[in-house]
């Protein structure tokens, strides 16, 4: 059983919806607090493709975290489309008068899921900033910007553009960062407005400038959501389709070959869903939860658009 697709068409018509429960890899861990942990990740014994897919499921806090390996990083959403986002803090180069009062230069290794870099940006918040973030696993770089400003009443509110705030892009392939900054002055023309500057990798918007962040001294305690990428093993498309016994495309599926880490995905044509046969639940992948018999609870609800739903499955 492979990674199957369905295709809907829609008429009017009353009908009984059917819920079904979402399941992970039977017998295995589904959720951690409100998030769902689908295959091929997992929370050990089995439930999780390899190591580098292993959760930390930490019910110390109320609701329970999740967290990528057994490393600091908090996870707060998976998905089956090939990206994770993860939650990651803010380095900061602060000052007085007289010295330099606190700095946190992040540093961050992912040994398997890169940074998306097309859903990232790398930003600096400051008056007297240049924030840069380089990194040699997967791919040697460096890259940054620089933000300035003489005094509060020349920053807008919503713009990064080099004024108080800015972005750039992140390069492909990278697993690991580290943000460093730099000062023309320590600050010591701006103290009264802005003390400290701000770098860190963020989803693309998810962070909008407010003025306020140039001065509250709160913003080194805040986190940003981060996009990572993920692809199962390190063949090629062409490489996995040699072995169909573990190859995981199947009919009115397309295998994609990710251009941001080694591995493969396996997506739906158009108009079609990945799905399980009538009466079976799970992902439907070869490789994942497979599908398993259903657990129905039935509602009666009457569905007011355009047509009824049929399923045509093709296995």
């Amino acid at each position: 059983m492979g990674f199957h697709c369905m295709f809907n068409v829609l008429a009017v018509f009353a009908v009984t919806l059917t819920v079904v429960a979402a399941e992970a890899k039977p017998g295995c861990q589904s959720n951690c607090g409100n998030i769902s942990i689908p295959y091929p990740f997992g929370t050990g014994n089995g439930c999780n493709i390899t190591s580098n897919f292993f959760i930390t499921c930490n019910t110390s806090f109320d609701p329970p975290k999740a967290f990528l390996t057994t490393s600091d990083i908090e996870v707060v959403h998976i998905s089956l489309e090939g990206y994770m986002r993860i939650s990651l803090e803010v380095g900061n180069d602060c000052y007085n008068s007289s010295q330099r009062t606190s700095y946190f230069d992040m540093w961050i290794t992912l040994s398997k899921f890169p940074l998306s870099h097309t859903r990232n940006k790398f930003t600096a918040v400051g008056c007297d900033t240049y924030a840069y973030v380089n990194g040699s696993l997967g791919h040697t770089y460096s890259t940054g910007c620089l933000t300035f400003c003489h005094k509060i009443a020349d920053v807008i509110n919503g713009s990064c553009a080099g004024i108080g705030c800015c972005q750039t892009a992140i390069p492909k392939g990278v697993r690991s960062y580290h943000v460093m900054f730099g000062s023309s002055n320590y600050h010591s023309d701006v103290l009264g407005f802005n003390p400290c500057s701000y770098g860190f990798v963020v989803e693309d918007g998810a962070y909008n400038f407010s003025v306020s962040d140039l001065y509250d001294y709160s913003f080194s305690n805040k986190e940003f959501p981060v996009i990572l990428d993920w692809t199962i093993g390190n063949q090629s498309c062409t490489e996995a389709k040699l072995d169909p016994e573990t190859y995981a495309c199947k009919e009115n599926s397309v295998c994609i070959d990710p251009e941001n880490a080694p591995g493969y995905r396996c997506n739906c044509l158009d108009g079609f869903n990945c799905s399980c046969p009538e009466g079976f639940e799970g992902d439907g992948w070869k490789n994942g939860t497979g599908c398993s018999k259903q657990h129905r609870q039935s509602y009666p609800i009457l569905l007011v658009s355009l047509g009824w739903e049929y399923n045509v499955n093709f296995f």
